[in-house]
């Protein structure tokens, strides 16, 4: 990367369910952890990572979203949105699942990004769509409309939920992935856009990567690493309470508070937003074919990109 290249907001993400230009509206403070991941990468844990990390605590008091509502999302009114974050006094922790690309560049906040293998992240997708209720789809569809500029073809966590076949999704899916690398995309659901865009401004001091793989194989480490880079200084004494309340099944054993506006009655089952929390699961449910297809998009990429979004940081 050149060193003096910095990152420029290239376009405008719009679909049926999100407005990047939204953030035109934002006023950033120094400090800000604006966390931006592709879906189902790990959003809702970094966002519980993080909400640990700055109030030391596992009991908020609220409800996790209250703290850190989905900027891009259209279905709140985005003056309630940033009159939420507006009016907070603790260190502000904001979600987005818009790539670097679309966002405008602060020099003065924190990016936190999270990467997953993408096979995973499909996976957990399909169980995102079908565990989505049909009256949040509604929802959607009536503020927004599905007609509307950059909607583009059906993503996999907004498909019908009786499509038949998963590796032909997945297929599809991972082929369109691929399709203009590098270029701005205004596919939001791109997992490989989205890391792409942070990667390769991962020089910059104010850009840090997790990876879901290194958060499961060793969270108190990853923890600690987040903590370090956002100068949070936690009592030794305190992180092991901090790291349980961030385990996998305790947030699942918690999702009526955890899960993404779960009041709101957007999922069929709360907990099942927190499905498996695996990683290699498509290991049995992916033929050759779909994997054909998979590395040839793969190939496409630089190694080291690859090598990490597959494994992590010890990849």
């Amino acid at each position: 990367m050149n060193s003096k290249a910095m990152p420029e907001r290239r376009g405008i993400y719009r679909n049926f369910v999100v407005d990047s230009s939204r953030w035109d509206g934002f006023v950033p403070r120094d400090g800000d952890i604006i966390i931006s991941t592709p879906p189902k990468a790990g959003t809702t844990w970094t966002q519980m990572i993080c909400a640990l990390l700055i109030f030391q605590t596992p009991d908020f008091g609220r409800r996790l979203s209250d703290f850190t509502p989905w900027l891009d999302l259209k279905t709140v009114p985005i003056e309630a949105v940033l009159a939420t974050y507006a009016a907070q006094t603790h260190r502000r922790f904001i979600k987005t699942h818009t790539p670097l690309d679309g966002l405008p560049y602060f020099s003065n906040v924190r990016y936190v990004v999270v990467g997953r293998d993408p096979r995973d992240a499909f996976l957990s997708m399909d169980n995102h769509r079908k565990n989505t209720s049909p009256e949040f789809m509604k929802l959607i569809a009536r503020n927004s409309g599905v007609d509307q500029p950059g909607a583009g073809r059906p993503q996999p966590d907004t498909m019908p939920a009786d499509e038949p076949d998963l590796g032909a999704q997945f297929r599809d899916w991972i082929a369109a992935e691929g399709r203009g690398a590098g270029e701005f995309n205004p596919n939001t659901a791109s997992v490989l856009h989205h890391l792409a865009s942070f990667w390769a401004f991962r020089d910059l001091p104010n850009i840090f990567f997790l990876h879901y793989t290194d958060m499961k194989r060793d969270l108190a480490a990853e923890m600690a690493r987040l903590a370090r880079y956002l100068e949070i200084e936690v009592p030794a004494d305190v992180m092991p309470a901090l790291v349980e309340a961030a385990g996998f099944e305790q947030m699942k054993r918690n999702a009526d508070t955890l899960a993404p506006n779960a009041h709101k009655g957007i999922w069929r089952e709360n907990a099942r937003f927190f499905n498996k929390g695996e990683t290699g699961q498509w290991k049995n449910l992916f033929g050759a074919e779909e994997l054909r297809v998979y590395r040839e998009v793969m190939d496409r990429f630089e190694p080291e990109f690859t090598r990490w979004i597959e494994g992590g940081r010890h990849a």
